[in-house]
């Protein structure tokens, strides 16, 4: 699809065309911004189930007509009967499997968006994703490159294999891929609501399957779950507000790096002169992440004090080479993030940004086949220290890769944006941002642009960062000499999948990332 042009009343970008095709029904049916992210969405958790689903969580942000702007909450807990003595059998919190599986959130945070001001009915959001679910749909290039990647882990899985392995392979690109489980799953939802996940018959038979998987999630576990409704966090940019989520969300690593960025007056080009130095930036405030972060009501640290004079001062110094970076080591599980990140916004002032995700690739590597679920991993982002914040424990929220962002101008909208990512995210979220308002980018040239990441800082492993293969040459040397290990991806993988909607005089310019499968659309 072409990038979303000026004179819009609507936009939306998605990383699959499908879910975008879902937002602008949607909006053409008088539904919202609200509206459309919903149906965008629910046709997500089955165009790309290797990335998000019901069995996974959610993150976003809302701004309303007023200019305020809600951040809703849908990030699930480790189950009351979370075992980390039996989680530790191998030494470490494990990347997958039942000891990671959280309560899933992404339902309810599809219903507390809904009470949010959406103009149609709830059951409305569920019927494209209902029809893709069992008419099926053409397995996209993400979805085929992540069967393959991941066919090791996830092909010996019964229920994974039984939709997406035909004859013991993969699935690959253009192969119709059905989910008449997951279809009927969505049925009940859009009928019942999330009460049929949460106590209902398919949460009676979804924690049923998870039992038999091993995992220790049982239905009171489900009945239990909420979905919150919060505050953003907020920092200066030059003369812009930019929001994202709190705790416990990373959010506030990308207002370190922004705050940062503009304290010690760099170059922010991502590709400029001064990338190494935005590099180490991220480095230092990705370890404020590692240290810090947890559920909220755990940190010992609140994130203001992450973004208050004093500490940024002190983040400068460490940039400026004046305070080592020996020492500070990764708390927060493993490097890793399928997600996806979506953007709607209306003539009347809503914007959505929306995170939901598994967190790796099938999440967990199990799907319960008597309701299509994949189970996410999101508890791999645990640890097992005893000192720490984000310690697993029963009923604890893990410390999250999802980050939403919103930019504003004297109450009025700038931007939604966001991206999969995992630790990354806002790296990358900090670069569209720079590119769009620093760089007077397009959006869809903003997310289209080459991207470096630095990686998470890992014991006896030198610091490194991963680089588009498009990256100049003189960034590369530039990033090496700094001290980085410089590992170049092959041509055709990307670092996430950005979108951006900016807000102008005529309406809306809106970015979907050519990393992905989607595209931006607007009328």
């Amino acid at each position: 699809m072409e990038p979303a042009a000026s004179g819009r009343t609507w936009a939306v970008a998605t990383p699959h065309e499908l879910a975008t095709e879902a937002a602008a029904v949607a909006f053409e049916r008088g539904g919202n911004a609200i509206d459309a992210a919903i149906a965008a969405a629910v046709t997500l958790a089955v165009v790309y189930p290797h990335m998000c689903g019901v069995g996974g969580d959610l993150f976003a942000l809302v701004q309303h007509p007023a200019g305020d702007v809600v951040a809703i909450n849908a990030s699930g807990r480790a189950p009351a009967g979370a075992d980390p003595g039996a989680a530790t059998a191998g030494g470490s919190m494990p990347e997958h499997g039942p000891y990671t599986v959280t309560v899933p959130g992404a339902v309810s945070g599809w219903e507390l968006l809904h009470r949010q001001g959406a103009n149609l009915g709830w059951a409305e959001a569920f019927s494209q994703g209902i029809a893709f679910s069992y008419g099926g749909v053409s397995v996209p290039r993400s979805l085929a490159r992540s069967l393959a990647h991941h066919a090791g882990r996830i092909g010996a899985d019964p229920g994974i294999a039984g939709i997406f392995f035909p004859d013991g392979r993969p699935a690959g690109e253009h192969e119709l891929v059905r989910q008449p489980a997951l279809g009927a799953t969505l049925q009940a939802i859009a009928e019942l609501g999330p009460p049929a996940l949460y106590g209902g018959a398919v949460g009676v038979r979804y924690a049923s399957g998870l039992a038999d998987a091993g995992v220790p999630i049982d239905l009171a576990d489900l009945v239990g779950h909420t979905a919150e409704l919060g505050s953003p966090l907020r920092t200066r940019y030059r003369d812009m507000d930019v929001l994202t989520h709190p705790p416990n969300s990373q959010g506030f690593v990308l207002l370190e790096i922004l705050a940062a960025v503009q304290r010690l007056g760099i170059d922010p080009d991502p590709l400029g002169a001064d990338a190494p130095t935005l590099a180490r930036i991220a480095r230092a405030a990705t370890r404020d992440r590692d240290l810090h972060l947890a559920a909220a009501d755990r940190m010992r640290l609140h994130p203001s004090s992450l973004l208050d004079d004093g500490h940024l001062a002190a983040l400068g110094d460490e940039v400026r080479g004046e305070v080592g970076f020996e020492g500070l080591r990764s708390s927060v599980g493993p490097p890793s993030g399928d997600t996806i990140a979506l953007v709607t916004a209306d003539i009347e002032g809503r914007a959505v940004s929306l995170i939901q995700s598994l967190f790796d690739g099938f999440g967990a590597g199990i799907l319960e086949p008597s309701t299509g679920i994949v189970a996410q991993n999101r508890g791999a982002c645990f640890t097992l220290d005893p000192d720490h914040v984000n310690v697993l424990a029963p009923g604890a929220r893990p410390a999250h890769t999802l980050m939403p962002v919103v930019v504003q101008r004297e109450g009025r909208l700038e931007a939604t944006a966001g991206t999969m990512g995992g630790f990354a995210q806002p790296l990358i979220n900090a670069m569209n941002l720079i590119r769009v308002f620093d760089l007077g980018m397009t959006p869809a040239d903003a997310v289209a642009a080459p991207r470096w990441s630095v990686e998470r800082d890992e014991p006896g492993v030198d610091p490194s960062a991963e680089v588009e293969a498009d990256v100049p040459g003189a960034v590369l040397e530039a990033l090496q000499t700094s001290g980085l290990r410089v590992d170049t991806l092959d041509a055709g993988d990307g670092i996430g999948h950005a979108h951006v909607i900016r807000a102008i005089e005529r309406g809306f310019e809106a970015g979907s990332d050519p990393r992905a499968d989607g595209g931006a659309m607007a009328s």
